[in-house]
């Protein structure tokens, strides 16, 4: 993550770096961003980057930092919408980011969009697990899991992720075909039937295969 030089920058010229890393990071994929461009937009000289930052990858857990604790933010003040129903929570979010996306999209939604349309199959969930702060945690504080067959938080967090990974998947697709947004929710719908009420009918429980 950053530095405390890179802490201690006036907020001005802070933001400017901060500003030109995300115009890099949005226009070309991961694997061609550039420091040189950065440092360049930035008005700073190259020697700079390495006093705030190890490297490229570095910079980008730092920009992914900020989205996450945003999204986990607004997922949270879902949550308590849903009344910690884990699979409502994620309908109440797709609707959320499919108005948001049409109607007032925030700097971080926007950035967001912006990345993953250039960084196709960007696995953001394992980019993003290493970074500091425990928002799932946070959120997971916020679950009723009352109606698991199991309690423990354990167990509720594997359910939620699961919910939460197709929920990205349903984001993913209304991306790069918006006019099928309605077709990609029935799709979310019944994948978070199947995690909700399994697969198999309930005489083939007892005997598993």
């Amino acid at each position: 993550m950053c530095t405390e030089t890179f802490l201690r920058l006036p907020e001005e010229k802070r933001n400017r770096f901060l500003d030109a890393a995300w115009e890099e990071f949005t226009a070309v994929p991961y694997t061609d961003v550039s420091i040189n461009k950065i440092v360049r937009r930035a008005r700073i000289p190259r020697g700079s980057f390495y006093q705030y930052f190890t490297d490229k990858t570095d910079l980008f857990a730092y920009l992914l930092n900020d989205i996450r604790d945003h999204f986990a933010q607004s997922f949270a003040e879902l949550l308590t919408q849903a009344e910690g129903d884990i699979f409502r929570v994620q309908l109440l979010a797709y609707d959320s980011f499919i108005q948001r996306r049409e109607e007032d999209c925030s700097p971080q939604l926007d950035r967001m969009i912006r990345l993953l349309r250039v960084n196709v199959g960007l696995d953001l969930e394992k980019l993003t697990s290493g970074l500091p702060g425990k928002p799932l945690e946070v959120l997971l504080d916020r679950l009723d899991a009352s109606r698991l067959r199991r309690q423990d938080p354990e167990f509720a967090r594997r359910v939620f992720s699961m919910a939460t990974l197709n929920l990205g998947t349903a984001m993913m697709d209304s991306l790069t075909k918006p006019e099928r947004s309605a077709e990609y929710r029935q799709e979310l719908v019944e994948r978070l039937e199947i995690i909700k009420y399994g697969s198999l009918r309930p005489d083939c429980l007892k005997n598993p295969a």
